[in-house]
């Protein structure tokens, strides 16, 4: 089968790789319908050291499961299946208390030798708790893009927003205008926050962010994007601040705009080993939190608003691409000609 490698940084390779099949019992198939790149396959592409063997890429995918492990009973082969970033035996303690991404088993596709969703195909772990079968058939063009952010960029964003504390009333601001940013914008709309503020310099994003609930957007950068944000909240800074992009500078920013008593929900992947303002956070009384969303525990909740139409996070994909289009596609999205690429194997 045709799977997406990447050997080195800007090195991104369509390949033949063995066929995916079952290795253990509670292991499935999956035949991929759609895949996406992602903003933390960015990091990769921007300073990989060259690799022979390369890395297998992608970790947010629908499929139509194939074959399923002798202990796989939740899914069946013939159905139409959601697969988040991470895998999970849904039965451990962690999983039960709904944080999938700290499970015993935890493994994240296109990692540690673990095959990634940017192919035709790949073996899914622990398919029980991992996918989630979809009330949807294969067909349903115009959902798909939507239900695909499930797998990722909707859930993390609404990670952020819950772990913020954002609530009805109350002021919530986004650091980031990416996919995940994006979905933060929605997520906050969704749970009631009155006034949110986007922070961002893109015109498409700022357009998009708008049409999902932004209220205000704030393009500075730095100490004057930090006044920016106090004069928009009367002085005080935003009682919630999700944080989407997982620099150093976003990270001080977030800490920094946070209003003393808030809290700041972090999903970017963060690019440096220490945390910076830890102080400003400590005298302002600020929660910091946040880590790998748990999405798999999040799709219950998010899924009838996408089926209802009440919101559209698939609007984020604003290019679709064959296999043979992905390299191209890392491209477009690590020089912002694109927010977010939808593959279509």
């Amino acid at each position: 089968m045709r799977a997406t490698v990447m050997h080195a940084a800007g090195d991104v390779r369509i390949e033949d790789i063995p066929d995916p099949s079952i290795v253990e019992p509670t292991d499935a198939v999956l035949r991929v319908t759609r895949a996406c790149i992602c903003g933390s396959d960015l990091w990769p592409y921007a300073s990989m050291e060259p690799s022979e063997t390369g890395q297998s890429m992608g970790h947010e995918a629908i499929g139509v499961v194939e074959a399923v492990g002798s202990d796989v009973s939740a899914v069946h082969p013939g159905d139409l299946v959601v697969m988040p970033f991470a895998f999970s035996d849904g039965t451990c303690a962690f999983c039960h208390e709904g944080l999938s991404t700290a499970c015993v088993h935890v493994g994240f596709f296109g990692n540690a030798g673990v095959n990634g969703a940017q192919a035709e195909a790949l073996r899914v772990p622990y398919a029980d708790g991992t996918l989630f079968k979809l009330p949807v058939g294969e067909d349903d063009d115009e959902l798909m893009p939507s239900l695909l952010t499930l797998s990722d960029v909707m859930g993390t964003g609404h990670h952020a927003a819950v772990v913020a504390g954002v609530t009805p009333g109350k002021a919530a601001a986004v650091v980031g205008d990416g996919a995940v940013g994006l979905c933060g914008v929605i997520a906050a709309k969704r749970l009631g926050a009155e006034q949110i503020i986007i922070m961002g310099r893109h015109e498409d994003r700022i357009a998009l962010a708008r049409e999902f609930g932004a209220t205000d957007v704030v393009s500075d950068r730095g100490a004057e994007a930090v006044e920016r944000v106090r004069e928009l909240t009367g002085g005080y800074g935003a009682h919630s601040v999700l944080e989407c992009v997982g620099l150093e500078q976003s990270e001080l920013t977030a800490i920094e705009i946070a209003r003393p008593g808030g809290a700041v929900g972090r999903v970017g992947v963060p690019q440096e080993e220490k945390m910076p303002a830890s102080q400003p956070a400590f005298y302002n009384n600020v929660t910091v939190g946040g880590g790998p969303a748990p999405v798999r525990a999040y799709i219950d909740e998010l899924l009838p608003d996408i089926l209802d139409g009440r919101i559209e996070p698939g609007k984020v994909f604003d290019r679709t691409v064959g296999l043979d289009g992905v390299p191209d596609g890392y491209r477009a999205m690590a020089v912002r000609e694109s927010i977010k690429v939808m593959v279509r194997p």
